[in-house]
């Protein structure tokens, strides 16, 4: 007998799965692109994303006994927030520069946005945590 809904373990299993998926997607698209020098949005948004993760790793830690997973999920908001508010500096930059070749910009923006991805989906898995603390509690 699981400790939690059959269904709940299935959907966050899958949601931890997505934010992998997304991390890998970044990477490749480092190595696709060539990219030799990282962008200093980007270094930003995998600051971001690792503090997500971890947030996330804790909350799930804590899943068992729910002390901490409530300020888990807000400082993992928090940062959210802050991730889409370095995406869109980041575009801002890219399309505000006229020097900057095109192919740049759009190589640096799939990066961006593939990173905002793996942020995002941090969040969701995030919801599903709080969804089962709300149905366990």
């Amino acid at each position: 007998m699981t400790p939690f809904d059959r269904d709940d373990i299935y959907q966050l299993a899958t949601a931890i799965d997505d934010v992998v998926d997304h991390i890998d997607e970044s990477c490749d698209l480092l190595e696709l692109y060539g990219v030799e020098s990282p962008a200093k949005q980007a270094i930003e948004q995998c600051r971001i994303l690792v503090a997500a993760v971890e947030h996330l790793a804790a909350a799930l830690a804590d899943l068992k006994t729910r002390k901490h997973v409530p300020q888990e999920l807000v400082a993992l908001k928090a940062l959210e927030d802050e991730g889409d508010r370095v995406m869109r500096d980041a575009l801002g930059d890219l399309f505000r520069d006229p020097r900057i070749d095109p192919l740049v910009v759009i190589r640096w923006k799939d990066i961006f946005e593939a990173l905002e991805e793996a942020v995002d989906a941090c969040e969701t898995a995030a919801n599903f945590v709080g969804n089962i603390v709300v149905k366990n509690a």
